[in-house]
């Protein structure tokens, strides 16, 4: 088939196995500003708005897309270029199903205009802003949970608050502006992997507004609202391969579509002062109390995700589906999620945990999404002491075993060298890249100079149990390798 350039001309156009946006874009209101617009915000909360504005109703809620960093540059060119449209292929051994995505009115760049920037977020019509800036983009310290008034990107910010650059940046500024003109503030939806992401959200940023105005702090503290969420679907990073998809089994030319798989889960706390969308007519799960949802999932999906990927690579596997291939990994999860991880959850109403275990465990197999490993191992600095550490704190409290997740941080460690067993290069994405390799490639099998980074551990650091557990892993990851230190672990 001749494929179309996916725009907003070409939308009647589409192919009949493509579904299209059947209502009024140029009717809708960009009434939320999303910062952060990757594949997952566009394989999650962009779909869900888009599943409601099908229905009639409700064309006060739209999306306006917002890139601040230089690398966003390929997703304003994507964006703009194709009139806000994109392409979702759900994944799955059934067969994949293409939808067009309509809901995102606006992309705005920042370092093209950031006035453009500041005055949509301080517009009256912006009710909420969304997140989806990584588990690292909220400058908490890990190893004392406070705000990180050291970092480069707040240190920068404090010298020059007139010209904003990181996302805090600009939602001090903006708020700074609505406050100058009378206007409330507008609700900060953190659709990050944290726990209580909304709560973290507040303290970080409000320990911010404290170092700048203390009088805005105030303000920001008894206004603004910033309801806690549970956000779950996988999705991969787009690769050629999958533009390659969408022409050829689609007739579309898009340059960035998105794939993911068919499971998706959104459970939003609801407080909204200002007004939302109706998130819970096309499946969300509006609820006061977002935390047992949220800790299930960061302990198994997120820790279980940290524990196949690091091992995974160390063993020259590319996608989850093949690391869930291997016995010793597929047992490795399996095991630390029954064994030493859900003995520390706390009872879900409405959630069978035996069920919801064996689901993920079929989600990361699924060989038609192929979720990368290196994906997943991105930012570990960030997401081992979000999804794995809180679970070793908890078990040490209570005498458990951590023998699993202790391995999991050491094949981190082994994993910060740089090369798998085969001696072919691993990437490293990570903002503490530079650092964490130097001290692996210091360390070696000792797992002293990494587990000594107090900002990361905290006095985990200091535990002789959980210093003993990730100490052994490491010395049978590099001296046994890899293979065998996974049958060991697991026997």
């Amino acid at each position: 088939m001749s494929a179309l350039h996916l725009n907003q001309a070409n939308l009647a156009q589409l192919p009949a196995n493509v579904t299209a946006p059947a209502y009024a874009r140029d009717t809708l209101v960009p009434s939320i500003v999303h910062i952060g617009v990757g594949g997952f915000y566009r394989a999650h909360q962009a779909v869900y708005l888009d599943d409601l504005l099908a229905l009639p109703g409700h064309a006060q809620w739209g999306y306006c897309g917002v890139g601040l960093l230089p690398s966003d540059a390929a997703m304003r060119d994507a964006m703009q270029s194709q009139d806000g449209l994109y392409t979702v292929v759900e994944r799955s051994a059934a067969g994949d199903v293409a939808r067009v995505i309509g809901c995102v009115g606006e992309y705005l760049y920042a370092p093209d205009d950031p006035a453009a920037v500041l005055e949509k977020l301080a517009a009256p019509s912006t009710r909420i802003v969304s997140l989806t800036i990584t588990e690292g983009g909220y400058y908490v310290n890990q190893g004392t949970g406070e705000f990180d008034a050291a970092h480069p990107d707040i240190v920068y910010e404090l010298a020059h608050p007139q010209a904003p650059r990181c996302s805090f940046g600009y939602l001090l500024a903006a708020l700074s502006l609505r406050r100058q003109r009378g206007l409330a503030p507008f609700t900060i939806l953190s659709c990050d992997n944290l726990q209580h992401n909304g709560d973290v959200t507040r303290t970080m940023l409000l320990a911010f507004a404290a170092l700048r105005d203390a009088d805005l702090a105030q303000w920001l503290a008894t206004h603004c609202s910033f309801p806690n969420s549970m956000v779950d679907r996988i999705t991969p990073a787009t690769t050629d391969e999958h533009r390659a998809l969408v022409r050829n089994s689609f007739g579309i030319i898009d340059a960035w579509p998105v794939v993911c798989e068919p499971f998706r889960q959104w459970v939003i706390e609801d407080a909204f002062p200002h007004g939302r969308p109706a998130w819970e007519l096309v499946g969300a799960q509006m609820t006061h109390d977002v935390l047992p949802y949220e800790k299930m999932k960061l302990r198994l999906l997120n820790a279980s995700h940290q524990a196949l990927c690091y091992i995974g690579m160390l063993l020259g596997y590319t996608y989850a589906h093949e690391a869930m291939d291997d016995a010793g990994i597929r047992a490795l999860v399996r095991r630390m999620m029954d064994d030493e991880v859900t003995p520390l959850l706390d009872t879900v109403a409405g959630v069978d945990l035996e069920q919801y275990k064996a689901t993920l465990i079929e989600r990361f197999s699924n060989p038609a999404v192929r979720d990368q490993l290196a994906r997943i191992g991105t930012e570990g600095s960030a997401r081992i002491p979000k999804f794995v550490l809180p679970s070793v704190r908890e078990a040490l409290a209570q005498g458990r075993a951590i023998k699993l997740l202790g391995f999991t941080v050491a094949c981190w460690f082994r994993y910060l060298e740089g090369h798998d067993e085969q001696g072919n290069a691993l990437p490293l994405n990570d903002p503490y890249a530079e650092r964490l390799r130097a001290l692996a490639l210091q360390g070696g099998a000792d797992a002293t100079a990494l587990l000594s980074l107090h900002e990361l551990f905290g006095e985990l650091g200091e535990s002789p149990v959980f210093v003993a557990a990730v100490t052994q892993a490491l010395a049978s990851l590099y001296g046994q390798g890899a293979r065998a230190a996974l049958e060991h672990i697991v026997l």
